[in-house]
C-alpha cells in the first residue's frame, strides 16, 4: 500500500505500476495484496507507450503481455511488507514450490552463516538460478539483498536454461529491484518471541530522486536477530533417539566419560562382556587407572551424551548492508545504469563440545602411564587395536563465527534505436560479484598439544614423558579428561582455528531485442546476446585445520578442511524469437510459438546446445493455454569441484554384515575388504547408531571425472479469468522435470549401496580398518549418480471481490486466494542400467540422515522432507486507510520409512521395515496496518504462527538438528512483530 506518496513520479513510475497491477490481477502470487498507486500521468504518451512494454521472467522479449506461456509466481512489495520478513529468504522459503532440504537461520548444524537457500521443486539452491533485474547473484543468497531495494519478486517454477544458462533446470527467482523513486523513508521494526527470546530488531533508512535526466535510488538497512538455544523449548531440548517404541535422551556416543573398546582379555570383567561391541565407560567419580566394574561399567544408550540442549534452534545474526540503484540519460537513446548491494552478514552456531578419540586421528600407546588397558588405542590397523571416543567437555562448546561480505554490482549501458521504423532495445553491461567470508572457529584442542604416547605413572598419579614434551601436556588423561591434569592440558591446547574464502565472478553481457517484420497476426521479434562469465573460489583454512588425508583427520581433530582454489569460464550465445502465428479467428483469439536457443562454452567441460519451445493459445479472451519445453543443464558449481573436508554421516546398512566371503574382484568383495568372513562382521557405527568418520571432496580433488547434468523441463498448463467473473482468475500447470548425470555426494550410505549393486568405480572409496570397521579416511565424492524425475501439478486461484456496503458504511475490499502444488512423484535412480542399483521414490517421505535416499538432500541440510502437498492461502481486507491480512500455510502429511527391504525401508526405529506416519501443518499468521496519512506514516502489527503450532518430533536419530527439519517447520512458535514506517 501507497501512502502519503508525493505526485512527481514519471512515466517510468507508471509502466511498472500497471505492469504491477496486471502482474497481480492475472498472477498466482503467494499472497496477492494491490499497492495503491498515487502517481501523476506521464507528459510524454509516447514515451510512456514505449515503455510499457517489459521482459517478464522466463523470456528475452520484451512484451506488453504480462502471462505469457512462462507460469510466473509474483510477489508484489505490499505482500513482502505484510509478512513482517525482515530477510527475503524467510518469505520465499514459504512458496509451495520450494521443497526438498533448505538452510536457513534455523539451520544451526549444517547452515549457521546466516545465508538462506532457495531449492525450487526440490532439486536444490545448486538447480535454482537467482537473480537481480534479470542478472545472476553470485552468492545466491537472499537475505543479501535488501528487502527494501525490492520492487517485486517474480518466481519462474520451471527449467530455463536456454534462457538464462547453467543452473536454472528447477526454476528461477527474479528479485526486480525499486526503481525512479522520489522522496525519502524510514523503518523501524521489532520482534519477539511469546516466550521472550529470539528478538529482531531492524532499521532502514530509503531515499531517491527522479528527473527527466534520470533516477537514483538508495538505501541503508541494519537488523539484528538473537539466537535461542534448543533448551528453550520442550521439543529440542533434549537429542531423542526412538528405539523401537522405547524413547531414549541422549544422542551421542562420545561422552565425556569416554566411549571405551575392551580388549578381548579384559571383556570376563563386565556382564555379558559388554556385549557385542565390547565398550565400557567411566563412571563419574571413578579411578580411571583400575578397569574393574567399580569404575566403568558397559556402555549403553542412557549413557549417551546430550548434545541438543548446548545447540541453537535460531542462530545469531546481524546485517548491515545499502543498495543504489539509478541510471542518466546521456541522451534520447542512450543511458548509463548502475545496480549496487551490498551486504555484511556476522552469524555465528554453536554445537557441542569437540570429540575426541581415534576417530578424529588420535593415538594412545599402550604403555601411555594413563592407560590401564594395556592396549593400543588407534583407528585399527591390527586386530587388536582398540576404538575410543570422548567429548572434551572442559574446553568448551564449538562456536564459530562467520563474518560474510556480499557485493554485487551491474552497470552498463542501454538504449534504443529504430530500423525500417521497427524499435530495437540494446544493454551491454558488467556483472562483478565478490564475496569474502572469513570463518572462526572456537572450543577446539590442538590434538599435537594432548600427549598420549609413551609415558611413565608416578606413585603421585602424575606421568613422566620424554624429553622434549610439554609438561603440562604430559598430565593429559585420554580417559578422564575432568582430571586436574587433563583440565590445565585442554586449557594450554585451546586455540582458535580462521579460516578465509573467497569467490568471485564477472560477467559481461551484451544483448539486443526488438521486431523483425510483421505477419498478419503481429510482429516477430528477436532477442539475441552473448555473455562471457568467470567464476572463481579461493579457500584459505587454518593450517591447523588443513586435513590429512592419511588419517582423515587434522590437528584440531573436527571442522577439517582443506585448501583448494579453483575456476572456469562460460561463453554464451543466445538467441529467442517469438512468432505471432495466429490472431482474430474463430476460435483463436491467438496463437503464438517462442522458439529460443542458447550455446554454451564451459571451459574443461566442452559445449552443450539447449532448446526451448513455448505455446501461447487464447481460443477466446478468456482462456490461455501455455506449454513450454526447455532442454535444461548445470555444470558443476566449483564447491562440487574443489571442496574438500570432514564429514560424520550415519549409516543405516552394511551390505557386508553377516560377510562370509564372495567372489575376488566381485561388487561385494570391493565393498568388504579387510571384513572377516566367518559371518561375525557387524558394522559397529549401526549397532552403536553412531556417527562414522569421512572425507568430503569435490570431484576434481577425489580426481572423479565429472561432466555436467542434462535433461528436460516440461510445463503445460492454464489460466482463467471469465469476463462474467471480474476480479477472479484462476491457473493449473502440469510440470515435469527429467534430469540424467546428476551431480552429488555420493553418501557413506550410497557408496556401500551402489558398489555393492554393481558400480564398481565407487568401491575404492570405501576405506575399512584392519578389523573391517569404516575408516576415517573413507571419501565422499562428488560424481555423476544417477538420474531424477519429478513431476507434479501447481494450481492457483485468485479472487478481488466488489467492493461493497452495508447500511451504507463502506465494507472495503476483500481479495482471497490460494496456490498450492502437488508432488506426484520425485524419483532418483543413483545408477541407471546398474542390476540391484536402489530407485528412491521419495514423494510423501521425510528422508533421514544418513540414508541412501538422503543423497537428494541439497545445500548439506542432511535431510529432505517430500510432501504430495504444499499450499498457502491468504484473505486480505482493505479499507480507507487500515489493512488486514491472514495468511495460511500448509504442509502436507509424509512418513519416514518403507516395508522391510525396500529402498525408502529408513530405519526410523533403529528396525528394519518400521514406517512413522506424520499428519499435516498448517500455520497461521495475522497482519493489521493503518496509515497515518496526515503525517506520513504507517503502523503495522503482526503475529507469525498466531496458534503456535510445534513442528513434528522426528528423533535425533533422523535428523541433525532440534528433533525436527528446520528447513519447512517453524521452530520458535507464536511470533509478534511490529513496524512504523515514515515518509519524508
Amino acid at each position: 500500500m501507497k501512502f502519503g506518496e508525493n505526485k512527481l513520479c514519471t512515466s517510468v513510475r507508471l509502466a511498472l505500476s500497471l505492469g504491477m497491477l496486471a502482474a497481480s490481477a492475472y498472477g498466482t502470487a503467494a499472497f496477492a495484496q494491490d499497492a495503491q498507486s498515487n502517481t501523476t500521468p506521464p507528459p510524454d504518451q509516447a514515451k510512456s507507450k514505449t515503455l510499457e512494454t517489459v521482459t517478464v521472467t522466463g523470456s528475452l522479449i520484451r512484451r506488453v503481455d504480462v502471462e505469457t506461456a512462462s507460469p510466473v509466481v509474483t510477489i508484489d512489495r505490499a505482500a513482502i511488507q505484510a509478512t513482517g520478513k525482515q530477510t527475503l529468504g524467510d518469505l520465499v522459503q514459504q512458496l509451495p514450490a520450494m521443497t526438498g532440504g533448505n538452510v536457513n537461520p534455523q539451520t544451526n548444524n549444517g547452515g549457521g552463516s546466516g545465508n538462506s537457500s532457495i531449492n525450487l521443486r526440490g532439486l536444490g539452491s545448486r538447480r535454482t538460478l537467482i537473480l537481480i533485474d534479470g542478472q545472476r547473484l553470485l552468492s545466491k543468497d537472499p537475505n543479501a539483498i535488501p528487502a527494501d531495494a525490492i520492487e517485486r519478486i517474480e518466481v519462474l517454477p520451471t527449467g530455463a536454461s536456454a534462457t538464462y544458462g547453467s543452473d536454472a533446470i528447477g526454476g528461477v527467482v527474479n528479485f526486480i529491484l525499486r526503481k525512479n523513486y522520489q522522496g525519502a523513508t524510514f523503518t523501524a521494526n521489532v520482534g519477539t518471541s511469546d516466550r521472550n527470546d529470539g528478538d529482531q530488531s531492524g532499521y532502514t533508512f530509503t531515499f531517491g530522486q527522479t528527473s527527466d535526466k534520470g533516477s537514483i535510488m538508495a538505501g541503508i538497512n541494519y537488523n539484528k536477530q538473537d539466537g535461542v538455544l534448543s533448551s528453550h523449548r520442550d521439543f529440542s531440548k533434549n537429542a531423542l533417539s526412538l528405539s523401537g517404541t522405547s524413547v531414549s535422551v541422549g544422542g551421542s556416543s562420545s561422552t565425556p566419560y569416554g566411549h571405551i573398546q575392551l580388549p578381548s582379555a579384559m571383556r570376563s570383567l563386565f556382564p555379558g562382556g559388554c556385549g557385542p561391541s565390547g565398550y565400557v565407560t567411566l563412571n563419574p567419580g571413578g579411578n580411571s587407572q583400575v578397569v574393574s566394574p567399580a569404575n566403568y561399567h558397559c556402555y549403553g544408550n542412557a549413557d549417551k551424551y546430550n548434545y541438543a540442549s548446548v545447540n541453537l534452534i535460531m542462530t545469531p545474526q546481524e546485517r548491515t548492508g545499502g543498495f543504489v540503484n539509478g541510471d542518466y540519460h546521456l541522451g534520447d537513446h542512450v543511458t548509463a545504469y548502475m545496480e549496487a548491494v551490498y551486504e555484511k552478514t556476522s552469524s555465528n552456531f554453536q554445537l557441542a563440545p569437540a570429540v575426541y578419540g581415534t576417530g578424529t586421528g588420535v593415538v594412545v600407546a599402550s604403555d601411555n602411564a594413563f592407560n590401564p588397558f594395556g592396549a593400543t588405542f588407534q583407528t585399527p590397523q591390527v586386530p587388536t587395536d582398540r576404538k575410543f571416543g570422548s567429548r572434551l567437555v572442559t574446553a568448551g562448546f564449538r562456536d564459530t563465527f562467520s563474518g560474510r561480505y556480499s557485493t554485487q554490482i551491474n552497470t552498463g549501458f542501454k538504449g534504443d534505436f529504430t530500423v525500417f521504423d521497427k524499435n530495437w532495445n540494446w544493454d551491454v553491461g558488467f556483472n562483478y560479484g565478490h564475496e569474502s567470508q572469513t570463518i572462526t572457529t572456537t572450543g577446539l584442542a590442538d590434538q599435537n598439544k594432548l600427549y598420549t604416547g609413551s609415558s611413565t605413572l608416578n606413585a603421585n598419579g602424575t606421568a613422566t614423558c620424554p624429553a622434549g614434551v610439554d609438561p603440562v601436556a604430559c598430565q593429559f588423561n585420554p580417559f578422564d579428561i575432568h582430571s586436574a591434569g587433563s583440565v590445565a592440558a585442554l586449557k594450554a591446547a585451546s586455540t582458535a582455528a580462521p579460516s578465509n574464502l573467497y569467490t568471485i565472478q564477472r560477467t559481461w553481457h551484451a544483448g539486443l531485442s526488438g521486431e523483425l517484420f510483421s505477419l498478419p497476426a503481429g510482429a516477430v521479434q528477436l532477442a539475441v546476446g552473448f555473455e562471457d562469465r568467470k567464476d572463481y573460489e579461493h579457500s584459505v583454512p587454518s593450517p591447523q585445520l588443513v586435513i590429512d588425508p592419511t588419517t582423515g583427520s587434522c590437528q584440531l581433530g573436527s571442522e577439517c578442511i582443506s585448501a583448494v582454489q579453483g575456476g572456469y569460464t562460460t561463453k554464451d550465445l543466445y538467441a529467442e524469437a517469438f512468432i505471432p502465428v495466429l490472431a482474430g479467428l474463430p476460435g483463436v483469439q491467438s496463437l503464438n510459438l517462442t522458439i529460443g536457443d542458447r550455446y554454451s562454452r564451459i571451459e574443461g567441460f566442452g559445449s552443450t546446445n539447449n532448446f526451448k519451445f513455448a505455446l501461447e493459445y487464447k481460443p477466446f479472451d478468456d482462456l490461455l493455454i501455455r506449454g513450454t519445453m526447455e532442454d535444461v543443464f548445470r555444470a558443476p558449481s566449483l564447491t562440487e569441484l574443489y571442496s574438500s573436508g570432514s564429514d560424520a554421516p550415519l549409516i543405516h546398512t552394511d551390505p557386508c554384515t553377516g560377510y562370509k566371503g564372495a567372489p575376488a574382484g566381485s561388487p561385494l568383495a570391493l565393498a568388504c575388504v579387510n571384513v572377516p568372513t566367518d559371518g561375525s562382521f557387524q558394522n559397529i557405527n549401526i549397532v552403536d547408531r553412531t556417527q562414522a568418520g569421512t572425507i568430503i571432496q569435490g570431484a576434481r580433488v577425489a580426481n572423479v571425472p565429472i561432466k555436467p547434468e542434462h535433461g528436460k523441463s516440461y510445463d503445460f498448463g492454464a489460466v482463467y479469468s471469465p469476463s462474467y467473473l471480474p476480479g477472479f482468475s484462476t491457473t493449473i500447470d502440469f510440470w515435469r522435470v527429467n534430469l540424467n548425470d546428476t551431480i552429488t555426494t555420493v553418501g557413506l550410505q550410497s557408496l556401500l549401496n551402489v558398489c555393492a549393486a554393481g558400480a564398481t568405480q565407487y568401491c575404492s572409496f570405501i576405506q575399512r580398518d584392519a578389523t573391517g570397521q569404516i575408516s576415517p579416511t573413507t571419501i565422499e565424492p562428488f560424481a555423476n549418480l544417477g538420474s531424477l524425475n519429478t513431476a507434479g501439478i501447481d494450481w492457483s486461484a485468485n479472487y478481488k471481490l466488489p467492493k461493497f456496503s452495508v447500511g451504507g458504511m463502506d465494507i472495503g475490499q476483500f481479495n482471497v486466494g490460494v496456490n498450492a502444488t502437488y508432488l506426484k512423484y520425485y524419483n532418483q535412480d543413483t545408477a541407471p542400467g546398474v542390476y540391484a542399483a536402489d530407485v528412491y521414490h521419495d514423494a510423501g517421505h521425510f528422508l533421514p540422515y544418513g540414508s541412501g535416499a538422503s543423497a537428494a538432500c541439497p545445500d548439506n541440510s542432511g535431510i529432505c522432507l517430500f510432501p504430495r502437498w504444499r499450499a498457502q492461502g491468504f484473505v486480505n481486507w482493505q479499507a480507507g486507510g487500515w489493512s488486514a491480512e491472514w495468511r495460511m500455510r500448509y504442509i502436507g502429511r509424509f512418513q519416514n520409512g518403507g516395508p522391510a527391504g525396500s529402498s525408502m525401508d529408513s530405519y526410523p526405529d533403529g528396525n528394519s521395515g518400521t514406517v512413522l506416519k506424520y499428519g499435516s501443518t498448517v500455520y497461521n499468521d495475522l497482519s493489521i496496518g493503518y496509515n497515518l496519512a496526515m503525517i506520513n506514516t504507517r503502523l503495522d502489527f503482526g503475529v507469525n504462527n498466531i496458534f503456535d503450532k510445534q513442528p513434528p518430533l522426528l528423533y535425533a536419530n533422523n535428523t541433525l538438528n532440534a528433533n525436527t527439519d528446520p528447513s519447512d517447520f517453524d521452530l520458535m512458535g507464536r511470533y509478534y512483530w511490529a513496524r512504523v514506517t515514515v515518509k519524508f
